[in-house]
């Protein structure tokens, strides 16, 4: 199948988790994650319609930016981990950062956005199983506090919500308690009112259990195999 026909499967898969759910299919956005894939991949997805991309490497997609400059409308993020020393190129060649972790991160992206006169939107990652091997934020972690402290400054960030890779399991139903974790904290989070802290993003789930997520609320799914096909090696 091209990428299209994989595209317009993936949509009609996200209405039916939707629909499932008593959702809307409209309010749950598509990205395409496209790290380790060619230029002319990502070319043929905009083509079909997407706009929305993900990538993991800064400096990998810092060797295709040029290559995609005319792909005006397109919105690329950062979905890897992000050392703080790369957060001035980050800020240059994203449109947001989705896996903050750190408030000395957000000071940097904060001041390298504010030197290129853009604002950027940010994602704040939590590491909802306490990985030790993955990044992000334990949901009681007191740096989570300095980020709610620290984001009224921040005045060329604009945190819009969470996102998280929950453990895997072969079984998608295994996920769930992991997306159930997430939006519960964002209730939580959202109920103190907290100043420059918008929360209506959820960014959660992947090629094998996107649909779980959506009926735990997801808001942004983050599909690249079911789309691109299995990711060529760097």
């Amino acid at each position: 199948m091209s990428i299209a026909d994989n595209l317009s499967a993936i949509h009609e898969r996200i209405a039916v988790a939707a629909k499932r759910a008593g959702r809307n299919a409209d309010d749950i956005a598509l990205m395409t994650v496209s790290k380790t894939q060619p230029v002319a991949k990502i070319i043929e997805a905009y083509e079909a319609g997407q706009r929305l991309f993900g990538e993991n490497r800064v400096q990998e997609f810092s060797e295709k930016v040029g290559a995609l400059a005319s792909l005006s409308d397109a919105h690329f993020h950062m979905i890897g981990h992000l050392q703080s020393n790369k957060a001035p190129k980050a800020a240059e060649v994203f449109n947001a950062v989705d896996s903050l972790d750190s408030a000395k991160l957000a000071e940097r992206l904060n001041t390298a956005a504010e030197n290129l006169g853009k604002t950027l939107d940010i994602l704040i990652e939590i590491n909802v199983g306490g990985e030790e091997a993955k990044s992000g934020l334990v949901p009681d972690s007191s740096e989570l506090e300095r980020i709610f402290a620290g984001a009224p400054a921040w005045t060329h960030l604009r945190v819009r919500g969470l996102m998280t890779v929950p453990p895997f399991t072969d079984d998608p139903e295994g996920a769930r308690p992991y997306f159930r974790q997430l939006r519960e904290l964002r209730e939580r989070i959202a109920a103190r009112d907290l100043p420059s802290i918008k929360l209506d993003v959820l960014s959660m789930g992947m090629s094998h259990d996107f649909e779980v997520a959506i009926e735990e609320g997801s808001t942004c799914v983050r599909i690249g195999t079911a789309i691109f096909g299995t990711r060529p090696k760097l």
